[in-house]
């Protein structure tokens, strides 16, 4: 047997893993570190996307899916087998990400998934059947029978559910939280930083409130982390919808992500065409659904991120953000290639707009609402008071 884990910016001790792996059955271990691919190929591509599922979850766990599982096939190769294996629940959505991933990378995979298989069932009901078993065999994990909660952690998000979580109306208690303070316990003064964006990358964050500047994809990343996190920003606690079909509730906490997003979207806003952002706004919820159900390496992924890709070639500026007590406030945002016309749009200059044009504009577009109110009433009065008005008007 052998074993893999990826480095998608955990925070563990790698060696103690391998030493882990070593000690039950494992004849070779891999540890990839894919933290920098995590965040340039994934994150910031979803992220140009504006891609939120439900438009609440930043996807952290779903962003990291795809990569692990394409390194997965390249290290089966390696080895000069076919034969992959997960341990992945039959009631979540990363058993459809990775084997989906497989298929795509691997099409003869033959996947071996024991939570799907009979006799595996009939000996482990769940979590805490396996939570005994480690500990009858001596074998070290975090979670306890009093802390049942299965936590996923990479360098986008933490994530928490299962266990103690899965009644919804319970309120999580606080010293489950890792990556981010409580609002409550953040600092009283805000943190002022801006982003610079190049074709939709982030390449630059500037701290004005403490000074210095970070510049390189995976810095920028781990830098808004500990800025979102000191400041309490990017914790939400909602219920989604599973691919299978379940509803699961999920607490999460992704502080950098969280800038990152409301900051990109933000820059959009003065750089993107209005109907091309209309059309962002449609496709951006299904992206985010391909992203969460595992189809990351669709041919229907392929073909709307090559929109996406497009329409970020103007997305290109800096924007002003205060971190606050939970919060993450827009300031201000710039951009060379801004659409934003100050003169056209105040209501002091004339601009170039002419106003008298707007008559004629809304006559047009009000045709339709006059017919359609014509057709009313002839429905309900044969159109008798609204032809005698007209006639009258007319008249005069």
């Amino acid at each position: 047997m052998v074993a893999y884990v990826a480095d998608v910016g955990q925070r563990e001790d790698f060696e103690a893993v391998k030493k882990k792996a070593l000690a039950t059955g494992a004849s070779k271990v891999y540890v990839l570190d894919l933290k920098r691919e995590l965040v340039e190929d994934y994150v910031f591509e979803a992220m140009k996307a504006n891609a939120i599922y439900e438009g609440r979850y930043l996807l952290g766990t779903a962003l990291a899916r795809p990569l692990i599982a394409k390194k997965h096939v390249e290290i089966a190769e390696k080895e000069g087998t076919n034969v992959l294996a997960h341990g992945c629940t039959g009631k979540g959505n990363d058993q459809v990400r990775f084997e989906l991933t497989w298929m795509r990378f691997m099409p003869h995979v033959k996947i071996v998934s024991p939570w799907k298989d009979k006799e595996w069932l009939a000996q482990f009901k769940g979590r805490s059947d396996m939570i005994k078993y480690a500990g009858e065999q001596g074998i070290p994990i975090s979670a306890t029978l009093k802390k049942p909660y299965s936590i996923d952690e990479n360098l986008v998000h933490m994530s928490y559910e299962s266990g103690i979580l899965e009644d919804p109306a319970c309120e999580p208690d606080e010293g489950m939280f890792k990556t981010t303070v409580s609002p409550m316990k953040a600092p009283d003064s805000e943190t002022k930083i801006s982003i610079e964006f190049d074709q939709g990358v982030p390449v630059k964050v500037v701290n004005a409130s403490e000074g210095g500047e970070i510049t390189g994809s995976l810095e920028i990343f781990q830098y808004l982390n500990k800025l979102g996190g000191e400041n309490g920003v990017g914790r939400i606690d909602i219920v989604e919808n599973r691919h299978v079909g379940i509803k699961s509730r999920g607490v999460y906490e992704t502080p950098g992500g969280t800038i990152l997003f409301k900051a990109h979207q933000d820059l959009e806003s003065i750089t993107l065409d209005k109907e091309v952002m209309h059309l962002k706004e449609l496709l951006s919820p299904m992206i985010a659904k391909l992203i969460y159900n595992g189809m990351w390496y669709s041919p229907e992924m392929e073909f709307l991120m090559a929109a996406i890709e497009k329409s970020q070639e103007n997305v290109s500026g800096e924007v002003g953000m205060s971190l606050y007590k939970g919060n993450a406030a827009i300031t201000g945002r710039s951009s060379p290639n801004s659409l934003y016309g100050q003169a056209i749009s105040s209501m002091d200059e004339e601009g170039g707009y002419n106003q008298e044009d707007a008559k004629g504009f809304i006559n047009i577009t009000g045709l339709r609402m006059k017919l359609a109110g014509l057709k009313e009433a002839r429905t309900h009065d044969g159109g008798i008071k609204h032809e005698a008005v007209a006639k009258k008007v007319q008249a005069k």
